[in-house]
């Protein structure tokens, strides 16, 4: 006799001939009926991994802190003297938490996929990025403060550059500034105001990025990119991700006229004569931080699409810094009124896109001076990674696992004198899939009661 998850009896061998367990499967509401009539087996009752946290979650009075260095991975290539920024860095502060603390690396979605900020974020915040899918153009607008409703389509934007025959040359129209992009934006929101029965804003971001919601009847996303993704490619039409679907149809057609609309407007402009669409989405529904793990968290961050991610997880967003240092001073101020920090510094990820090693060695050095005032306060357990790596070889993001530091009371020390990719890989947490971050974080923080017997 065997006795399943409540308590229920069965005989025979376990599992029942019938029986085939498939974990990944399981529903998630927590609990898979597998009834097994026909063989005469009672049914069975299983609790899926986050039900099972869930349940063995208490509640304490300890801070946890996420600290992410945008695309902070990177690789040792021969032309950077097999280095990566991280090991040439001079680091004496995050070094010193080496000393106290775990060291591991974490694959953002799956071996071999090279995750969005999207996706890479999740999956820090401990969402299974593969499960839970947001579109970057809600993250961003959300970032933006735009009050997305329902039925609303948004879409990252960023301005770029075209030549004559329209070929992308300039993907962000040399990183122009936010002066020249909140002033094309006002000219686009000008002539663009209405497409059929739809509604278009369009809201300026920082540097070249802006962000478009179409909203009207009937539509609904996700398309795909009107991005090519590299330079020396035309922009792509946009197309429905499901063909069956009326409403995806209808947007994209929609997003097309808006093209058609929008482009001539700036055809003279330079060097920002055109943009690019991308992560053209409709909200979905995600349950919050607070209601997953029974913390109240905050965000830091000074770029939208962050912002925007964190208020999508609940997260109560804190406006005003603009660099780490002011973040850090303001985590202090904060100190008392949330359990649970989110800290996003983004340029590491910046100078890994241009391919320029020095000025990433030299962010992950300003990063690390700043340090010190987040340590007046160092909280419980603190988490230092990065969302993925962007090597500076590839001058985009990676598949490559980013490197983990975990320091608690109770993390232990990997004997490792260094917060690096080499040293990480020989850290006692291991390779581990960046959704378990978060339970990790909790474990430290003695958030789990102990499960069995």
């Amino acid at each position: 006799m065997f006795h399943t998850a409540k308590g229920l009896k069965t005989s025979g061998k376990f599992p029942p001939p019938s029986f085939q367990f498939v974990i990944d499967t399981l529903p998630l509401d927590g609990t898979a009926h597998l009834a097994h009539h026909a063989a005469g087996h009672a049914p069975f009752f299983y609790m899926s991994l986050d039900q099972l946290y869930s349940k063995l979650t208490i509640k304490t009075n300890a801070k946890l802190a996420l600290v992410v260095l945008d695309g902070l991975g990177d690789i040792a290539t021969k032309e950077q003297g097999f280095l990566t920024p991280l090991e040439a860095a001079h680091t004496p502060n995050l070094d010193g938490l080496s000393k106290i603390g775990a060291q591991g690396r974490m694959i953002p979605v799956a071996p071999g996929i090279t995750p969005g900020s999207g996706p890479g974020h999740l999956g820090l915040f401990g969402y299974d990025p593969v499960e839970f899918q947001v579109g970057r153009g809600v993250i961003e607008a959300l970032g933006l403060g735009v009050d997305l409703k329902a039925g609303d389509v948004a879409a990252r934007a960023n301005f770029c550059t075209l030549d004559a025959s329209g070929i992308v040359t300039d993907r962000r129209a040399g990183r122009v500034e936010t002066k020249i992009t909140e002033e094309l934006c006002a000219l686009l929101s000008r002539k663009v105001k209405t497409i059929g029965d739809a509604e278009i804003l369009i809201k300026p971001g920082t540097g070249h990025r802006f962000v478009v919601v179409f909203r009207g009847p009937g539509l609904e996303g996700p398309l795909s990119d009107a991005d090519p993704n590299r330079e020396g490619l035309p922009v792509p039409e946009v197309h429905p991700t499901d063909p069956a679907s009326v409403k995806q149809k209808k947007t994209a057609a929609l997003v097309g006229q808006f093209q058609r609309q929008a482009l001539p407007v700036i055809a003279g402009k330079k060097p920002a004569n055109g943009f690019l669409l991308r992560g053209i989405a409709h909200q979905p529904a995600l349950p919050t931080i607070e209601e997953r793990y029974g913390l109240r968290p905050a965000c830091l961050a000074v770029y939208p699409m962050y912002k925007g991610l964190a208020q999508l997880a609940g997260m109560t967003k804190i406006e005003g810094p603009k660099t780490i240092a002011e973040q850090f001073q303001r985590y202090l101020a904060e100190y008392d009124n949330f359990n649970y920090f989110f800290i996003h510094y983004k340029y590491t990820d910046m100078y890994g896109e241009d391919g320029n090693f020095e000025a990433k060695k030299k962010a992950i050095e300003a990063f690390d001076a700043a340090l010190p005032i987040l340590l007046e306060k160092r909280p419980d357990v603190l988490a230092i990674t990065g969302d993925h790596s962007t090597p500076c070889a590839v001058k985009g993001h990676s598949w490559h696992p980013q490197p983990e530091l975990l320091v608690s009371a109770l993390s232990g020390w990997d004997k490792l004198d260094r917060f690096t990719e080499t040293g990480a890989n020989l850290g006692s947490l291991g390779v581990f899939e960046s959704k378990y971050l978060i339970r990790l974080m909790q474990a430290n923080a003695r958030m789990f009661d102990k499960f069995g017997a």
